[in-house]
């Protein structure tokens, strides 16, 4: 659980500053769960540069609680949370400050997220948080505001955690709260998880990942886990301490973040990874000049225009294009008559397979259908649902290449590549990442893709 938190100050010398404005959101790594958001009277001048700054002047103070009134209720929300702050240095050793002349030790976890930004978004020009958030395509109102930036800071650190493929920053934290803890009931862990897609991770008491996997409903997965009288899942059972989850919108990134979190962090429990497919679609050129596909083993990727994980599949699916853009089941290895396939007979093809059709006017269907079910030499974008109503995910693909994942809000537009590369979470190019891509490209026929090229 983490406390994000924002601070105005009166300014002034230091640790003689007072707080004029506080605003925490108690934030479980999804969703806000809590908030407290005041003006408080610090019961000193505040510094005329900070009024500037602010807007936040001596009289409109002058009925707000003081520090004193409001210090229960910051402790309570900030209860067993680790403190979330941009700069927090500053915005914990004020806090301390005045509980200090309280009376009271006031001790918590913190994290700086100017520190996770440098290391998760680097050779940003700048990384203040007003600047930087509108790099990343933030919304932020009432800037230099403690609600307004808590808010901000509240959305950059849920970029953050999208981010951190390693899960350092969920680690160390879980770490933090077993500190003295027994293994809570398996029960309660289940009824804290979603009925929704995603990947969710298995951490022992160190917090490191044991297990992950994706799921199209994360509670009802874990809880099969916890009661699978499998040698693996008793092992499981026993040394758990917290399961922690990613929602992802869709199955598709699900997929692509088990794939590529498997490989980078080796949970102990999780199987090696094994190539996903068998079979590839190939491109040829007959010695009349028309195109055709043919299904091989695939040993190298390298000219293959999709992938499969049998043959049957690739059987059915180059069936389907043939159908769709009305190509030569001859050509394609599919008939084996003499002259003119079946489909010529019925008026379905249109004589490419006796040499009637030009070659150029056939040739133009197949490099369609290749152009819509592959994603070789693109740079596109795959749209599809986010992980509320008010947000799209989106998949980036760079000249045939997978790049990562990311997500942006409905209103904010998504059409530049280097906005698409700040908010990015990076992912390595793989042959088991690119047929995730491909075979997902194939089920939903309908997703939306925003080429560039």
């Amino acid at each position: 659980m983490y406390a994000i938190l924002d601070i105005e100050t009166t300014g002034g010398k230091y640790n003689e500053e007072g707080i004029t404005e506080i605003a925490i959101y108690r934030f479980d790594g999804h969703t806000i769960t809590d908030q407290f958001i005041s003006l408080v009277n610090p019961e000193k001048e505040i510094q005329p540069f900070v009024v500037k700054l602010t807007g936040i002047n001596n009289a409109m103070l002058q009925t707000a609680p003081k520090f004193f009134e409001i210090a229960k209720r910051v402790v309570e929300i900030t209860e067993n949370c680790t403190l979330v702050a941009h700069n927090a240095q500053f915005d914990y050793r004020i806090l301390q400050t005045e509980f200090k002349r309280l009376g009271y030790d006031y001790q918590r976890k913190s994290v700086c997220t100017v520190e996770l930004a440098k290391e998760l978004i680097p050779e940003q020009p700048s990384y203040s948080l007003g600047k930087l958030v509108r790099s990343l395509g933030i919304p932020v109102s009432d800037r230099h505001r403690a609600n307004g930036d808590a808010q901000a800071t509240v959305k950059l650190f849920k970029m953050l955690l999208t981010k951190d493929a390693s899960k350092k920053i969920i680690q160390n934290n879980i770490r933090a709260e077993n500190v003295g803890q027994l293994n809570p009931r398996l029960i309660d862990i289940v009824e804290r998880l979603p009925n929704a897609v995603g990947v969710f991770y298995m951490h022992d008491l160190d917090g490191k990942i044991m297990f992950l996997a994706k799921s199209r409903n994360i509670q009802k997965r874990v809880n099969q886990i916890f009661v699978n009288t499998s040698r693996k899942f008793m092992k499981i059972q026993k040394e758990v301490r917290a399961v922690t989850y990613d929602e992802t919108g869709n199955e598709l990134i699900a997929l692509l973040k088990e794939n590529a979190e498997v490989n980078l962090n080796k949970p102990p429990y999780n199987k090696k990874s094994k190539k996903l497919f068998t079979h590839g679609l190939y491109l040829s050129k007959d010695k009349n000049g028309y195109f055709f596909l043919k299904i091989k083993k695939v040993e190298s990727t390298g000219n293959c225009v999709t992938t499969f994980s049998n043959y049957q599949q690739a059987y059915n699916f180059l069936h389907k294009i043939d159908e769709e853009f009305e190509l030569c089941n001859k050509l394609n290895g599919l008939s084996e008559a003499k002259k003119n396939c079946y489909n010529y007979t019925i008026g379905k093809c249109k004589g490419a397979c006796i040499g009637t059709e030009p070659a150029q006017t056939y040739n133009k269907r197949v490099k369609k259908a290749i152009f819509e079910y592959s994603i070789n030499h693109k740079t596109m974008l795959i749209i599809d649902k986010g992980r509320n109503a008010s947000e799209h995910s989106f998949v980036f693909i760079e000249d045939g290449d997978f790049k990562g994942i990311g997500y942006f809000d409905l209103n904010h537009q998504i059409n530049n590549i280097e906005i698409i590369k700040s908010i990015l979470a990076p992912m390595q190019h793989t042959k088991n990442a690119k047929h995730l891509i491909h075979a997902y490209i194939r089920k939903k026929r309908n997703l939306k893709k925003l080429n560039f090229n």
